[in-house]
């Protein structure tokens, strides 16, 4: 600042202005000043392009300037969090979760960086979990007050009743509940998220069985404010509580219930399975595709699970849209306009997979994209020749043959892992069969089915 002040030629008082517009950002006092510096720079002997450039740098500078005594005070909190994390990377982890909690996007950011350090990030449960983002055995404890539409209060309600006693099974929960505070919003949100599953693992079983759940604690509550036991005594209390019999989801209606719960995909993603095809097609993953336009790309292939869609009328009275997508690697947001987004609208579905083709342009908020074409994940995996089912028993066989008895295009082989997978035996099924992603997914979704594999 002083250097361009001598340049310029400038008093104190009008360096002060350029001074203030810098640290106050004020893009218009700037603009203001360049004339004025420039002149002064000329009348002082400097060439004009030579002054036009300086105060290009003090532009720039001024969109992320300040102070040596701010600068100083970050210097030491960036010193004061890299100790923590460098030594405390567990507890540090927590820490900036349960900062983050009413944002999802950071929380699913901080957990991949713990993954990456290595620190397990347990999935939510009724009987572990808390309000905040805890520390357990060197894992970090996933805050039940972090997913949608449960609440401070209602965790709050939960440990209290929990205390030192876990829940026993899904009656024991159903009893020791307020079905005032813990409502059927709630209990929703607890089960799509999993924090139920040590309790019963069905989630469609359990969402189904909210009503029963709901009944079985206002009976507890109303027999506990009169003061009166069960009618049928304390040996009602060991009963089960039994709930409907529906189908069990499928796995990718599993983890959109997931999604629509935590704010990210948890437990899986529903690309996972096509991750090593995916590869071998050169499609790049977001955290790829991110780096490469930091280093210059403008356009690329990607892969995502259509999360949200919004659409708009712009000023010229035509639709756009702006479509979230989401990998294992991260999720990222696409724009299209009027003409792709009639020809790709019915693609573009929440809930759908697909794979875009996209331009990129790296700006000061972040990289933009804007949508080119759009293919839908099944018509890209249209090519795939086989599936590789693997199980631990013959228990998942039944299940396996009605979903492989259609005929098809591909191959298909069951694969029993024995001594704990130490040992595989391929067992390769006669005749062709499908291979899609749907039943793939239909696969996974069999008791006792450990691993689909599509090829």
């Amino acid at each position: 600042m002083q250097i361009a002040q001598v340049l310029a030629g400038d008093t104190l008082a009008e360096a002060d202005i350029l001074r203030k517009a810098m640290g106050k950002k004020i893009r218009s006092e700037m603009a203001a000043q360049q004339d004025r510096f420039v002149a002064g720079a000329m009348e002082n002997g400097v060439d004009r392009v030579q002054a036009e450039s300086i105060f290009e740098l003090l532009s720039k500078f001024a969109e992320y300037g300040f102070p040596k005594g701010h600068a100083a005070a970050y210097a030491l909190v960036a010193y004061q969090t890299a100790y923590m994390k460098a030594n405390y990377p567990v507890e540090y982890m927590a820490a900036s979760l349960t900062l983050e909690s009413g944002n999802t996007d950071k929380i699913a950011e901080f957990r991949r960086e713990a993954l990456r350090l290595g620190i397990a990030v347990e999935a939510p449960s009724v009987n572990r979990s808390g309000v905040d983002f805890d520390v357990a055995d060197g894992r970090i404890l996933y805050a039940l007050a972090a997913l949608k539409g449960v609440g401070a209060q209602a965790v709050q309600h939960l440990v209290e009743v929990r205390g030192d006693t876990p829940f026993a099974d899904l009656a024991d929960f159903a009893r020791r509940i307020n079905p005032r505070i813990v409502n059927k919003r709630a209990l929703e949100s607890l089960i799509a998220a999993g924090a139920l599953d040590e309790l019963d693992d069905d989630r469609a079983r359990l969402t189904a069985g909210i009503d029963r759940m709901l009944g079985l604690a206002a009976r507890t509550q109303d027999s506990a404010a009169v003061g009166q036991a069960d009618l049928f005594g304390e040996g009602a209390e060991r009963q089960p509580l039994l709930l409907p019999v529906v189908d069990p989801w499928l796995a990718a209606e599993k983890l959109m219930h997931e999604h629509d719960a935590v704010g990210f995909y948890l437990s899986a993603h529903p690309l996972d399975e096509y991750r090593a095809v995916l590869e071998r097609m050169r499609v790049q993953s977001w955290a790829e595709f991110a780096q490469s336009v930091r280093n210059g790309a403008t356009a690329g292939r990607l892969a995502g699970t259509v999360t949200n869609r919004q659409e708009r009328r712009i000023r010229s009275g035509n639709r756009m849209a702006i479509v979230q997508l989401s990998d294992p690697t991260g999720s990222y947001e696409a724009v299209l306009f009027s003409e792709a987004l009639a020809e790709y609208r019915e693609l573009l579905e929440p809930g759908r997979s697909v794979v875009v083709l996209v331009s990129a342009e790296e700006r000061p908020e972040g990289i933009n994209l804007r949508i080119q074409s759009v293919e839908s994940l099944d018509q890209v995996m249209a090519g795939l020749k086989q599936i590789r089912v693997f199980v631990r028993d013959a228990a998942p066989l039944d299940g396996i043959r009605k979903h492989l008895s259609a005929k098809g295009e591909g191959e298909a082989s069951v694969i029993l892992m024995l001594d704990d997978g130490r040992r595989e035996v391929e067992v390769r099924l006669p005749g062709r069969r499908p291979v899609t992603p749907q039943v793939a997914s239909a696969l996974k979704a069999v008791q006792g089915v450990v691993q689909v594999e599509l090829a």
